[in-house]
């Protein structure tokens, strides 16, 4: 017996010492799950900015940015035909209060165009205190969640305060907390009883051998009794006609009640933001050195503006790498998601209007494979994409170009 309870007493034991570590939260959304192909070239975000990352219970906080829907889109992913733009939380911690896209108030799925430029706003209110990791996000059908730069937020305050209230169109306000929530439960447990009820009237006789046995000795037709029939047959006209008696009463009782909507909204892309035609950018190669986990890419940049050009910045998948010898750049990211040093650039001089030249710009930094962007070189569609930044210093325009290439490997 003391052999027996030896390794019992240890497990427990054990368990009892894990116990007193605390477990760390969550602080990620699947951001990296996808293929680096498809988190390159789908969706480009840029200028994604929040209007403030401290707020209290019940105030409002709004997202908006910019992004670019990749030329180069992968061919084995579905076109971005039905998109929906969503933020993702831990739960409800905010409520979606308004949302637009190029300024247009939008509730549906929206079918975006590759190559097309939008900017987007969504404006959410404080639910529940804490401290959380948020992303804003477009689910593509098909395909999956595309995460933009996710950033922290803390809200204050105390739940019990949070006020979720709306005026209907007859005029009467409702608290969408708590509306229509007992009716809710009360038909969930009306059909759960009706189902439990109607399977327990067969399981209550004896099931599987005797039936067989009666099956094999050809009394298949005492199986089903009349009873049964008579109940069935109940259940089958009872049932209908209950839903439609209901169905009725509830029109009559809410005749202004809009139904959930299915359509697809058509917004028109913004007049073009990247690859506007001012500096073209095309990419002559791409080598990614998995040694020095570095991606080097050579660029045929043509400047047509009337201001002298400098690369300022490489950005893929919500990492921004910058060039550090170009101090003004404008709208730096957050520090989480930034390699100051991370681009360095074989000619740093600006490139004069009116110029065409062939630049080689190196992105080596550790983010390729924290952030598992490295594992393009194994998929089967293994191609860079990001959006490449250039700067007027004197001017201050800025140009964005959407790049591609195919990569090829290094070892050493």
């Amino acid at each position: 017996m003391k052999s027996f309870f030896k390794p019992w007493l240890l497990a427990l034991l054990c368990i009892n010492v894990l116990s007193i570590f605390a477990v760390p939260t969550a602080q990620a959304h699947g951001e990296k799950a996808l293929e680096p192909f498809i988190r390159m070239r789908t969706i480009q975000w840029y200028d994604v900015q929040w209007s403030t990352q401290k707020f209290n219970v019940n105030d409002e906080v709004s997202v908006s940015g910019k992004f670019h829907v990749a030329e180069d889109w992968p061919i084995s992913v579905p076109k971005p035909e039905a998109s929906f733009l969503n933020i993702s939380t831990p739960g409800p911690v905010l409520i979606r209060t308004e949302r637009y896209l190029n300024g247009k108030p939008w509730t549906n799925s929206v079918a975006l165009e590759p190559g097309g430029d939008y900017e987007f706003k969504v404006v959410m209110k404080g639910r529940l205190p804490g401290h959380y990791h948020i992303h804003p996000f477009f689910n593509l059908k098909d395909a999956g969640q595309v995460m933009g730069p996710g950033v922290w937020l803390d809200i204050g305050g105390d739940p019990a305060d949070f006020s979720n209230t709306i005026q209907t169109i007859n005029g009467e306000v409702i608290d969408m907390e708590s509306f229509g929530f007992a009716n809710g439960v009360f038909w969930h447990l009306f059909w759960g009883a009706l189902a439990a009820a109607w399977l327990l009237w067969w399981v209550r006789r004896p099931l599987f051998i005797s039936r067989y046995r009666m099956l094999d000795a050809g009394l298949e037709h005492e199986l089903i009794t009349d009873q049964d029939k008579t109940i069935a047959k109940a259940v089958l006209v009872g049932v209908p006609v209950l839903v439609l008696a209901l169905n009725a009463v509830t029109a009559n009782q809410y005749p202004d009640a809009i139904p959930l909507q299915a359509g697809l909204d058509r917004i028109l892309p913004l007049p073009a933001q990247v690859n506007a035609g001012t500096v073209n950018v095309d990419t002559l190669k791409a080598e990614y050195n998995v040694a020095q986990r570095a991606m080097l890419l050579q660029f045929s940049i043509d400047n047509r503006s009337q201001g002298a050009v400098r690369i300022g910045q490489f950005s893929s998948s919500n990492v921004h790498f910058m060039n550090a010898d170009l101090a003004n750049v404008n709208s730096r990211p957050g520090k989480d998601e930034v390699s100051n040093n991370g681009l360095s650039l074989s000619d740093n001089t600006p490139i004069a209007p009116g110029e065409q030249r062939t630049v080689t710009v190196e992105v080596r930094d550790a983010a390729w494979e924290s952030e598992k962007l490295d594992g393009l070189i194994k998929d089967a569609d293994s191609r860079v994409g990001g959006l490449l930044f250039l700067y007027d210093d004197v001017m201050g325009k800025r140009y964005i170009s959407s790049i591609s290439a195919a990569v090829i490997p290094k070892f050493n």
